[in-house]
């Protein structure tokens, strides 16, 4: 599959640079396609800017150029993950533990798909989330999408306490 494929080409490169892929995507289009990554530091107090995702998007151009996984003509696109980042790899429930995540399912646990809560642990290959006043196990395999719900007050009192 191709979509492996450049994951496998692209991984070590980003670690090589100091970033973690968080996410790739890859849709074929019609005329052209389209790649778009999702990077963050390796180094988890720092995060990415704009000239973190040009660096990478020259380097993994040039990479791309050489190697030629693609065989039509495609769109790159390197972003940071943002605040409502993916949750794509057993690391990122361990290190967002805590932290209150959006999860929807494949199929449905307890009659629903879509869960909102605090990431308690990871458990024999499930999930646990407080949902209300719930655990929930979300078997690894069952979920479809996960990702961080922003803390914007949080984000804002850390944005002021960096300006003062």
């Amino acid at each position: 599959m191709l979509r492996d494929r450049l994951v496998a080409l692209i991984e070590p490169a980003l670690d090589s640079l100091g970033y973690e892929l968080v996410l790739l995507e890859y849709s074929p289009g019609i005329k052209t396609a389209s790649l778009r990554l999702f990077i963050d530091s390796l180094d988890q107090d720092k995060g990415v800017d704009l000239g973190d995702c040009e660096k990478v998007s020259r380097e993994i151009a040039a990479l791309l150029d050489v190697e030629d996984p693609i065989e039509k003509a495609y769109q790159l696109e390197v972003s940071s993950p943002g605040l409502d980042r993916p949750l794509t790899k057993l690391e990122h429930y361990e290190r967002f533990r805590g932290e209150k995540a959006r999860v929807q399912t494949l199929v449905p646990i307890n009659g629903r798909k879509k869960f909102v809560g605090p990431i308690l642990a990871l458990e024999q290959r499930a999930l646990l989330l407080k949902q209300d006043a719930e655990i929930v196990r979300i078997p690894l395999a069952d979920i479809e999408k996960a990702r961080l719900v922003p803390d914007y007050a949080k984000e804002l009192r850390k944005h002021n306490s960096l300006e003062n």
